[in-house]
């Protein structure tokens, strides 16, 4: 199990349509293709020897390896200082027509050496469906294919790189000296689609300039000029490459199958988009100005609100995958022994099927937060809207999974009932505002209803809280979410309050839990790591309620645990590892959340001196 890579051991790179992670030894080891949420060709962060990678490393026996960011892109570069001399490996997918849904992905990994003399070694060996399916290999005239079921992979290598065939895959070595440069370009497509491009080492050399231009001209847009920067850019690029550019629709994560504890069950599938996790970024994405993402999501948003209800009535599903398809059915990768053997890996997604009625809050919000003068809804759109506003007042007061998707059993979480006050707020707002026709009153009536409902109920009197379930004493992190939302004004008392009790019980090193699993069962074995999300929110919340001190050591403290390049994982582990999906959407969009709040609030504070 020590030959699988820490999780935080990664870049990643993409195309706005999939995306690949590369460890710091110079693995491709997580690649889907032709989309996020498409099997694996190389998988080897679940299976070492079953999953897939491709590898092109340094073979000196003694080697330090260094990775980064070209600035503000995400073209990514592995560095290898051998005594020999120093190499680098180039990783980038070049953005071309993002908004076309083709299947045609390259993955380009550049080679040179800028010191002495450098021995690479290249190991390309795909591993199709999950490494389920064989595959051959071919010669054609621009190089090498793999071709599995339904995919073919064409490898051009640029340079005179020699390859052997090893059974159906592909390895060799070869020697590079100061200021020479060879190269991989990997291409998808189906099986009958024309050819993918040729590359030259000259053209190679030019998409990997062009890539990071675009790269560049597109955080150019960014209107943040707080204290964090860099950290924000990286975030903001991030939240892009998690993002399906051909529908607007961002993934969660893009990976599956990491877990929340290794060794442990908690392993879930995170390609596909939330409702939750795609709303609550418009609000961070328009703050920075990256008003066009923001807008696509509220677009990819309407399409599923003009969809036929489910089977069981509700206007939404709590995912989907990129492409709105609703069919996320779950099943276990038995074959696969999963990351340090965790397992059992899944593929699929079963929460699929949750009530979660807090996505309708959120909703909500994202489309209330959008709503101007060029993009407010039509009739059409808005009647969506509204239908789902008249449903849900029907339906806000019954137990659901929750925001966290737990699996054991429905509860009248107070963060869903809260949501639902959310759903009915800005609905009325935006009927008020844009001259739409609504139920008003019975939108009303159940606004102030759940307001009352959450006061009495989700209020405990012993704990001097705001408490995870009713008819409870469990604190939960979800409810950091209240002021921001605007539930509660940022400094109530009562809230203030519930603040106090969450720090003393859910925070440990500002690092925060999202709840106890101990006192909370929540349907599964074993426990899992503080929750980065949670502890960004915790920043926000601080910053909000005027503790700037104490949200400016806890943002600072929970940047010491981003890996080498600036990314987040789910989680953070015991003695610090990052655990679950990598790298997590939810996460960054909190990161930017709150270095937004806290530069607001350092700011009030400056001007008040």
């Amino acid at each position: 199990m020590d030959s699988y890579p820490p999780i935080a051991d990664h870049g990643m790179i993409g195309d706005l349509r999939t995306a690949a992670l590369v460890s710091s030894a110079g693995v491709v080891d997580w690649f889907c293709a032709p989309r996020f949420d498409s099997p694996s060709v190389f998988g080897a962060l679940l299976d070492r020897e079953r999953g897939g990678h491709f590898t092109v490393a340094a073979t000196a026996g003694t080697c330090s390896v260094k990775q980064l960011y070209l600035a503000d892109t995400a073209v990514l570069v592995t560095r290898f200082l051998t005594r020999e001399g120093i190499g680098e490996v180039i990783d980038f997918m070049p953005v071309t027509a993002p908004r076309r849904a083709t299947n045609d992905r390259t993955l380009m990994r550049l080679v040179r050496t800028v010191r002495g003399r450098v021995r690479f070694s290249v190991e390309c060996r795909p591993r199709f469906d999950y490494g389920r399916a064989p595959h051959t290999l071919t010669d054609v005239p621009l190089g090498r294919v793999f071709r599995g079921p339904g995919l073919d992979l064409h490898l051009q290598t640029l340079g005179g790189v020699p390859l052997e065939a090893d059974g159906a895959d592909l390895a060799g070595s070869f020697t590079l000296a100061q200021g020479q440069s060879a190269g991989f370009a990997l291409s998808t497509c189906l099986p009958g689609d024309p050819a993918p491009q040729p590359y030259s080492p000259r053209s190679a050399e030019e998409a990997m300039r062009s890539t990071a231009a675009y790269w560049r001209d597109w955080i150019a847009a960014c209107t943040y000029r707080g204290r964090r920067q860099e950290v924000v850019h990286r975030s903001a690029i991030t939240l892009k490459l998690l993002t399906y550019a051909p529908t607007g629709a961002p993934v969660a994560a893009a990976t599956m199958g990491l877990p929340e504890e290794v060794g442990g069950e908690r392993n879930w599938d995170y390609r596909y988009t939330w409702i939750r996790d795609a709303a609550l970024p418009v609000r961070a994405l328009l703050d920075i100005g990256f008003t066009e993402e923001a807008h696509d999501f509220r677009r990819w948003l309407g399409r599923r609100l003009a969809e036929e209800p489910g089977p069981g009535g509700e206007p939404l599903q709590i995912m989907y995958r990129v492409d709105g398809d609703p069919r996320l059915g779950e099943e276990s990768l038995d074959h696969w022994e999963g990351y340090r053997g965790s397992r059992p890996v899944r593929t699929g997604n079963a929460a699929a099927e949750h009530l979660q009625l807090d996505i309708y809050g959120e909703a909500a919000y994202a489309l209330a937060e959008t709503a101007d003068g060029s993009h407010s809804d039509g009739y059409t759109e808005w009647k969506s809207f509204a239908r789902l506003l008249d449903w849900l007042a029907g339906s806000w007061d019954r137990p659901d999974e929750g925001i966290w998707e737990t699996r054991g059993g429905r509860q009248d979480y107070t963060y869903s009932r809260v949501m639902c006050w959310v759903a009915f707020d800005r609905g009325v707002r935006m009927a008020t505002a844009l001259a739409r026709p609504a139920d008003l009153s019975r939108w009303t009536a159940a606004r102030d209803a759940v307001l009352e409902q959450v006061m009495a109920a989700g209020w405990s009197s012993s704990r001097k809280s705001f408490v995870q379930r009713y008819g409870s004493d469990t604190l939960d992190a979800s409810l950091l979410l209240m002021p921001l939302v605007g539930f509660v004004a940022e400094r109530d008392r009562d809230w203030l309050r519930t603040l106090d009790a969450i720090t003393e019980e859910l925070v440990t090193d500002s690092l925060v839990l999202r709840y106890d699993t101990q006192a909370s069962p929540d349907g599964l074995q074993g426990t899992e790591g503080t929750f980065s999300l949670c502890t960004f929110l915790y920043v926000d919340a601080l910053a909000r309620a005027g503790r700037l001190d104490e949200a400016r050591h806890a943002f600072d403290k929970m940047l010491t645990y981003a890996n080498h390049v600036g990314l987040f994982a789910e989680e953070i582990g015991t003695v610090g590892e990052q655990l679950g999906n990598f790298p997590q959407a939810f996460t960054h969009l909190a990161l930017i959340i709150a270095a937004v709040s806290l530069d607001r609030g350092l700011d009030s504070a400056d001007r008040k001196k």
